[in-house]
Protein backbone atom coordinates (compact mmCIF):
# COMPACT_ATOMS: atom_id res chain seq x y z
CA UNK A 1 0.00 0.00 0.00
CA UNK A 2 1.27 3.44 -0.89
CA UNK A 3 1.97 5.94 1.90
CA UNK A 4 -0.42 8.50 0.39
CA UNK A 5 -3.55 6.56 1.39
CA UNK A 6 -2.98 6.60 5.16
CA UNK A 7 -1.65 10.18 4.92
CA UNK A 8 -4.85 11.39 3.24
CA UNK A 9 -6.99 9.48 5.75
CA UNK A 10 -4.99 10.98 8.63
CA UNK A 11 -5.41 14.46 7.17
CA UNK A 12 -9.18 13.94 6.95
CA UNK A 13 -9.29 12.65 10.53
CA UNK A 14 -7.21 15.57 11.77
CA UNK A 15 -9.39 18.13 9.95
CA UNK A 16 -12.52 16.51 11.38
CA UNK A 17 -11.04 16.69 14.88
CA UNK A 18 -9.98 20.30 14.37
CA UNK A 19 -13.50 21.21 13.26
CA UNK A 20 -14.86 19.46 16.35
CA UNK A 21 -12.56 21.41 18.64
CA UNK A 22 -13.43 24.74 17.06
CA UNK A 23 -17.19 24.23 16.58
CA UNK A 24 -18.37 22.19 19.56
CA UNK A 25 -19.61 23.71 22.79
CA UNK A 26 -19.78 20.59 24.92
CA UNK A 27 -16.53 19.88 26.76
CA UNK A 28 -16.80 16.11 26.34
CA UNK A 29 -17.20 16.44 22.57
CA UNK A 30 -14.14 18.71 22.49
CA UNK A 31 -12.14 16.01 24.32
CA UNK A 32 -13.34 13.41 21.80
CA UNK A 33 -12.24 15.69 18.96
CA UNK A 34 -8.78 16.03 20.50
CA UNK A 35 -8.60 12.23 20.66
CA UNK A 36 -9.50 12.09 16.97
CA UNK A 37 -6.63 14.45 16.20
CA UNK A 38 -4.21 12.34 18.24
CA UNK A 39 -5.32 9.21 16.40
CA UNK A 40 -4.61 10.94 13.09
CA UNK A 41 -1.10 11.64 14.32
CA UNK A 42 -0.72 7.99 15.36
CA UNK A 43 -1.82 6.85 11.91
CA UNK A 44 0.81 9.10 10.31
CA UNK A 45 3.52 7.86 12.69
CA UNK A 46 2.85 4.20 11.91
CA UNK A 47 2.43 4.77 8.15
CA UNK A 48 5.65 6.73 7.79
CA UNK A 49 7.48 4.25 10.01
CA UNK A 50 6.43 1.38 7.75
CA UNK A 51 7.34 3.38 4.65
CA UNK A 52 10.76 4.48 5.93
CA UNK A 53 11.68 1.09 7.42
CA UNK A 54 10.94 -0.57 4.07
CA UNK A 55 13.17 1.96 2.28
CA UNK A 56 16.07 1.90 4.75
CA UNK A 57 15.88 -1.73 5.95
CA UNK A 58 15.66 -0.36 9.48
CA UNK A 59 14.19 -2.57 12.19
CA UNK A 60 14.02 0.05 14.95
CA UNK A 61 10.34 0.97 14.37
CA UNK A 62 10.60 4.28 16.17
CA UNK A 63 7.30 5.47 14.67
CA UNK A 64 5.43 2.64 16.33
CA UNK A 65 7.15 3.36 19.63
CA UNK A 66 6.15 7.02 19.38
CA UNK A 67 2.58 5.96 18.57
CA UNK A 68 2.47 3.85 21.75
CA UNK A 69 3.78 6.81 23.73
CA UNK A 70 1.10 9.03 22.18
CA UNK A 71 -1.60 6.49 23.10
CA UNK A 72 -0.39 6.50 26.71
CA UNK A 73 -0.42 10.31 26.84
CA UNK A 74 -3.89 10.38 25.26
CA UNK A 75 -5.22 7.94 27.86
CA UNK A 76 -3.88 10.11 30.68
CA UNK A 77 -5.26 13.23 29.00
CA UNK A 78 -8.75 11.81 28.63
CA UNK A 79 -8.77 10.56 32.22
CA UNK A 80 -7.76 13.91 33.69
CA UNK A 81 -9.92 15.81 31.22
CA UNK A 82 -13.04 13.83 32.11
CA UNK A 83 -12.32 14.28 35.81
CA UNK A 84 -12.10 18.05 35.33
CA UNK A 85 -15.27 18.13 33.22
CA UNK A 86 -17.19 16.12 35.84
CA UNK A 87 -15.97 18.38 38.65
CA UNK A 88 -16.97 21.50 36.72
CA UNK A 89 -20.36 19.96 35.89
CA UNK A 90 -21.00 19.22 39.55
CA UNK A 91 -20.07 22.75 40.61
CA UNK A 92 -21.63 24.77 37.78
CA UNK A 93 -24.36 22.46 36.48
CA UNK A 94 -23.27 22.66 32.83
CA UNK A 95 -20.50 21.48 30.53
CA UNK A 96 -21.21 24.12 27.87
CA UNK A 97 -17.85 25.81 27.20
CA UNK A 98 -19.31 29.20 26.23
CA UNK A 99 -21.50 29.29 29.32
CA UNK A 100 -18.57 28.34 31.56
CA UNK A 101 -16.55 31.21 30.15
CA UNK A 102 -19.45 33.59 30.84
CA UNK A 103 -19.93 32.35 34.40
CA UNK A 104 -16.37 32.84 35.57
CA UNK A 105 -15.66 33.29 39.26
CA UNK A 106 -17.73 36.12 40.68
CA UNK A 107 -19.75 36.77 37.51
CA UNK A 108 -23.34 35.70 37.17
CA UNK A 109 -25.03 37.06 34.03
CA UNK A 110 -28.47 36.58 35.63
CA UNK A 111 -27.58 38.61 38.74
CA UNK A 112 -29.38 42.01 38.61
CA UNK A 113 -27.00 43.47 41.20
CA UNK A 114 -23.92 43.21 38.96
CA UNK A 115 -22.79 45.22 35.97
CA UNK A 116 -21.42 43.94 32.64
CA UNK A 117 -17.94 43.33 34.09
CA UNK A 118 -19.28 41.15 36.90
CA UNK A 119 -18.61 43.61 39.71
CA UNK A 120 -21.35 44.20 42.25
CA UNK A 121 -23.16 47.48 41.93
CA UNK A 122 -22.89 49.79 44.96
CA UNK A 123 -25.79 49.59 47.37
CA UNK A 124 -27.76 52.79 47.92
CA UNK A 125 -26.86 54.80 51.02
CA UNK A 126 -29.06 54.62 54.08
CA UNK A 127 -30.85 57.91 53.41
CA UNK A 128 -31.24 57.44 49.61
CA UNK A 129 -34.15 55.75 47.95
CA UNK A 130 -33.49 53.09 45.35
CA UNK A 131 -34.66 54.16 41.91
CA UNK A 132 -37.66 52.22 40.74
CA UNK A 133 -37.76 51.19 37.11
CA UNK A 134 -41.14 50.93 35.48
Amino acid sequence: MHVAYPAVLAALLFCTGLYGVLARRNAILVLMSVELMLNAVNLNLVAFDAWLSRAAEDTLHSGQALALFTIAVAAAEIGIGLAIVLAVYRNRGTSDIDRLRDTAEGHDPDDPDSDATGRALPAPAAGEKAEATA
